[in-house]
Formats: structure tokens, C-alpha cells, sequence
């Protein structure tokens, strides 16, 4: 069975949505890390007079173990890649049509897909450690890992000066247009 989650700085509502596919997704809203603040200017050089901004890790599970090489491994991080992809530019475009710059990652490069890239990439994994105190194993790439699904993850991230509410409200909006379906009641969960 595989689960949507949403999560935000602060108090906000656990979302458990059912997809078609078999993949599990975890997502939460943040305030950037001190590294993202630091150096916004040069990882992200279109974002430079925003005065809010809002990160969105987008953790899928994956099928297989993200240590692995191989052909397996590599079909699999392009299908979720392809996946978040599809998935987070559909939230970005909308929530650039009401007028909320939005952008989302490249996990293959770390650039920015929607603005200017700067002068170095932005490293989601770095990201996900800073942000949700997650583990990351250094091998030819970095890995993350996850409390539940072990190194069988992949992440993405998306950046927007949208309100948390509305990027939560777009989160889930676009995921039934995905084919995700609510499968529980909404619990209050704080996100630490």
C-alpha cells in the first residue's frame, strides 16, 4: 500500500493517500537550513530579493536498494525521477499561476528547472540531513536513510515563497490529480 505524507514546520495535518503505482511518498515544508540562507545567492541567484521562502522534500520509496548499482538501480531512479518531476511541476505551475515563485530541483544535477541555475549545485540529500536529521551514506553518490525504508529512497526537493498552507493545499490537490487517494483521517501531527 503506498502513502502520501505531508508534512510542516509546525502543526499540520498527516495525509495518508493511496497511488496506483506501489510507491510511497513522504513529503514536508520547511524553513530553508542555515546552508540554504547562507548561500541562497549562489545556489539559487533568481531567489536573491525574495524575502520568503519555503523547502519541500519529496521523499519517494524506491523498489531497490539506492546502494546498489546497475541497471535495475538506474531504471529506477529515472522512473522516480521522472516521477517527482511530473509531480512537482504541476505544483510549481500552479502555484506560479497565483503568483508564487516555485521552482523544483533536478535531483540528477541539483539545478534549479524553472530559474537560472548558480554558481554551484544544491544538494538535496545535504537537505534532507539538515532538515529532517536524516543519515546519508557516501558511496558513488550519496544516499539517504530513511527510518522506515532504508536506503530505498530517493528524494526531491521543491522551493516556493507560497505560505505553507497554500503550498500544503497545492501539495494535495495536485496528488489526486496524480491518482493519490485519501485513505485516513487527518491527524494533527508537529513536525520537530
Amino acid at each position: 500500500m503506498e502513502f502520501f505524507k505531508v508534512r510542516t514546520s509546525g502543526e499540520s495535518h498527516l495525509i495518508n493517500l493511496v497511488g496506483t503505482r506501489g510507491y510511497s511518498l513522504q513529503i514536508s515544508i520547511h524553513s530553508p537550513s542555515q546552508y540554504i540562507r547562507t548561500n541562497r545567492d549562489r545556489i539559487f541567484p533568481d531567489w536573491k530579493n525574495q524575502t520568503s521562502m519555503w523547502v519541500v522534500i519529496v521523499l519517494a520509496q524506491a523498489r531497490c536498494e539506492m546502494l546498489d548499482t546497475g541497471v535495475l538501480v538506474e531504471t529506477e531512479k529515472q522512473i522516480l525521477r521522472e516521477q517527482f518531476i511530473r509531480y512537482g511541476f504541476d505544483v510549481a505551475f500552479n502555484l506560479r499561476d497565483k503568483g508564487y515563485l516555485t521552482d523544483l530541483i533536478d535531483p540528477r544535477t541539483g539545478y534549479p528547472l524553472l530559474s537560472r541555475p548558480g554558481q554551484f549545485p544544491h544538494d538535496d540529500t545535504a537537505v534532507v540531513k539538515a532538515l529532517l536529521g536524516y543519515p546519508i551514506i557516501k558511496n558513488k553518490c550519496r544516499v539517504v536513510l530513511h527510518p522506515n525504508w532504508g536506503t530505498s529512497v530517493y528524494p526531491g526537493i521543491l522551493i516556493s515563497e507560497a505560505p505553507p498552507v497554500m503550498i500544503e493545499w497545492m501539495l494535495r490537490t495536485v496528488a489526486c490529480l496524480h491518482g493519490w487517494e485519501e485513505v485516513n483521517a487527518q491527524q494533527p501531527i508537529v513536525n520537530t
